[in-house]
């Protein structure tokens, strides 16, 4: 099953409509399309709908893409908005302190892109439950440095388009060797059993 975990539709930062990114992915071959919109679970709040009417043709799913003080990360499994009790840039060890019991993953994003690097060592990075290894808007050596830095922590690795356009939807994705239901996502990553892609 390929989904795309790292998408952008509902916010100023998107120069095209949800819509216009839900028929793009459906075109590219994708079974599941995931919006992380940045510091906000709310944000796209108006999917739900999109689920009933995009039902049969395309799984969508629901994230956020938080600015902790090491990095981005996606996060996964969340209800509301409350991982911002912290407020903004907390150390990654505070937020996943918070979200861990709340049935919420984490996913460090892009952790090698040049403007927005990883600021810790990742190794020290307890708790997450995989890296975005390929991503869309990296250049292939960030991306790679990505890759080998999962397998070298024994962790799986993710991929997203980071889209903020229908155009960029699809570059990256996510194979999950297993059907991943709505409200299992959180399950089917735990479970390691995926792989990224790079459709570039």
């Amino acid at each position: 099953m390929k989904i795309d975990l790292h998408n952008h539709a509902f916010t100023y930062e998107s120069s095209s409509e949800p819509e216009e990114v839900i028929e793009s992915a459906i075109r590219s071959g994708l079974d599941g399309i995931a919006f992380t919109e940045h510091n906000s679970y709310s944000a796209s709040g108006r999917a739900e709908a999109l689920k009933e009417k995009y039902s049969g043709r395309i799984r969508i799913f629901r994230g956020a893409e938080y600015d902790a003080a090491e990095g981005h990360v996606l996060l996964f499994g969340l209800s509301d908005n409350s991982f911002l009790d912290l407020g903004m840039f907390a150390p990654l060890g505070e937020l996943i302190k918070l979200i861990s019991p709340k049935g919420v993953v984490a996913v460090v994003a892009h952790p090698f892109r040049g403007w927005g690097q990883f600021k810790s060592d990742l190794s020290q990075a307890q708790g997450i439950c995989a890296l975005e290894a390929f991503n869309g808007h990296n250049s292939d050596d960030e991306n790679e440095k990505a890759y080998n830095a999962a397998v070298s922590l024994g962790l799986p690795n993710t991929g997203g388009s980071d889209s903020h356009s229908s155009a960029d939807v699809g570059r990256c994705y996510t194979e999950f060797i297993d059907d991943v239901a709505e409200g299992a996502l959180v399950s089917a990553l735990r479970s390691g059993r995926y792989r990224g892609a790079n459709r570039r």
